[in-house]
């Protein structure tokens, strides 16, 4: 039987990591932010609802300026909540065709940042956190150049961490170098493996 996943953490804990490994392992990943892109891109329905609802300013040669986007969505909260009613369910869609086309023995790692903001937990059959302390998600962010105050508002509208830790079955601590964490991917590999077949 297929084994759904959800994978989740908060920003700059090492999610896009954990599942790029995943990937190499021969699990089959999909990223919720890249559906959310999907969702709104030029030429949909979401992209029409969302220019509607924030104006052509946040329009870059024809396409939706996902920084412009941020900017507004993170610093009011009434516009955020209109852009997740817009992306959320087209997402869930897009998710549910995933589903639909899963091998009888496949592994899903669905990479999910807002597992818990958006109530899904019943949606997976097992649920992995990846963690790491506040300060040190604080740098890998500031290195890939976000600025401290963006940094500092995308962690406060995210669930902290016992938030996560409550629902997942699993937490990967991510404190360590590149090869712990490999290491422990591919301990936690080994058991989806077993309940997928």
């Amino acid at each position: 039987m297929s084994l759904v996943v959800g994978l989740t953490g908060g920003i700059g804990a090492g999610k896009s990591l954990v599942a790029q490994y995943f990937a190499e392992l021969g699990a089959r990943v999909v990223d919720a932010d890249e559906l959310a892109r999907v969702a709104i891109e030029r030429g949909s329905n979401g992209f029409d609802e969302v220019v509607e609802r924030f104006g052509e300013e946040i329009l870059r040669d024809g396409d939706i300026d996902r920084k412009a986007l941020a900017a507004i969505v993170f610093t009011e909260p009434s516009a955020r909540k209109d852009l997740e009613e817009i992306v959320h369910p087209r997402v869930r869609q897009l998710f549910s065709r995933v589903l639909a086309d899963l091998a009888a023995d496949e592994v899903l790692i669905y990479e999910i940042p807002l597992l818990v903001e958006t109530s899904s937990e019943g949606n997976f059959d097992y649920i992995i956190t990846v963690e790491a302390p506040l300060e040190l998600r604080r740098e890998r962010l500031l290195k890939r150049k976000m600025a401290l105050s963006e940094i500092d508002r995308r962690i406060a509208n995210q669930a902290d961490e016992a938030a996560r830790t409550a629902v997942a079955d699993m937490v990967i601590r991510n404190d360590g170098d590149e090869d712990q964490l490999l290491r422990s991917v591919e301990n936690i590999w080994e058991d989806l493996e077993r309940r997928s077949k």
